[in-house]
């Protein structure tokens, strides 16, 4: 991946290694579409579940024969289903996602290109959910809204390629409303640097009350982490506008950093009470490096 081409948003070699990964979800999914993930549903797989008591009319093709000479007991075989985990992503594309450099928007969609490619790969059902709506329209009409199978792995990525960033956008609403018509358990990930006013504590909420696997991807610049500014200074609300004249020098740095660190610290013991996983990301990272050694010490994939 290389952040400063937005026109390529993952390289044919990374490709070819992402086709290699699998998601190793915390739940197991009742999805009753079959796919690749280990299911609640009983049925006729290679995937061993229990053993049940032999009823009459069962098939006595899954009868234990091994048992059946040990205990003189009959036992029928059950197994577990192959069944799809729904991947609901989620991608930010308020104007305030199109600051640093690289560009937090641009680290953001090619997070959003790796996991909905590997899940794809893996023949998971992917709902590509981007706000606010006004620029998820992008160059290319609506979003591909729902995803299956690895044909559909490169209409994910063009039209991740052909958006940009624009507009105003509620975090919470945008997860509120899609919480509202999901049916199915599976993983949910949130790519955006968090930084609504109105917060994201309901969104994410609304979707752990489901029994979902959430995830959070802070997305932040280097210059949010590390400013270098300094001096008489006119900052401007690149979302609603609004501006304000401020003197930055040593103790406003100490106070920036202070408050930026106490930010940091709520979103993290909001995510721990919650069972939410939590990643922050700096856009100067090394993005694969950081897919392959973060993502699965966090044992997100394998």
């Amino acid at each position: 991946m290389n952040p400063g081409k937005p026109d390529s948003l993952i390289s044919p070699e990374w490709l070819r290694y992402l086709e290699r990964l699998s998601f190793l979800s915390r739940k197991r999914s009742r999805s009753s579409q079959r796919g690749e993930r280990r299911s609640r549903a009983r049925g006729h797989s290679v995937e061993f579940a229990d053993h049940r008591n032999y009823v009459v009319g069962d098939d006595l093709r899954y009868l234990d024969w091994n048992l059946l000479g040990r205990l003189d007991r009959l036992f029928l075989k059950i197994y577990e289903e192959e069944r799809e985990l729904p991947l609901h992503l989620f991608v930010d594309l308020s104007e305030s996602m199109n600051f640093g450099t690289p560009s937090k928007f641009d680290v953001a969609r090619q997070i959003a290109a790796a996991m909905g490619y590997v899940a794809l790969n893996g023949f998971d059902r992917v709902h590509l959910n981007l706000f606010p709506n006004s620029a998820a329209q992008g160059a290319q009409g609506l979003p591909p809204r729902h995803l299956r199978g690895k044909g559909s792995s490169m209409r994910l990525l063009d039209h991740l390629s052909a958006l940009r960033p624009g507009g105003q956008g509620s975090l919470n609403q945008a997860l509120q409303e899609a919480a509202r018509g999901n049916r199915r358990q599976g993983t949910v990930m949130v790519i955006s640097d968090f930084m609504d006013p109105d917060g994201y504590e309901s969104g994410l909420k609304a979707w752990c009350s489901q029994g979902m696997d959430v995830h959070a991807f802070m997305v932040l610049a280097s210059e949010e982490l590390n400013p270098t500014l300094h001096g008489d200074l006119r900052l401007v609300d690149c979302e609603n506008g609004s501006h304000e004249e401020v003197t930055f020098g040593r103790h406003q740095l100490k106070a920036y950093q202070a408050t930026l660190q106490g930010y940091l610290d709520q979103i993290q013991n909001f995510c721990r009470r919650h069972a939410i996983g939590f990643h922050l990301v700096p856009s100067h990272i090394n993005l694969e490096s950081w897919l392959l050694a973060d993502l699965r010490k966090a044992m997100l994939w394998k």
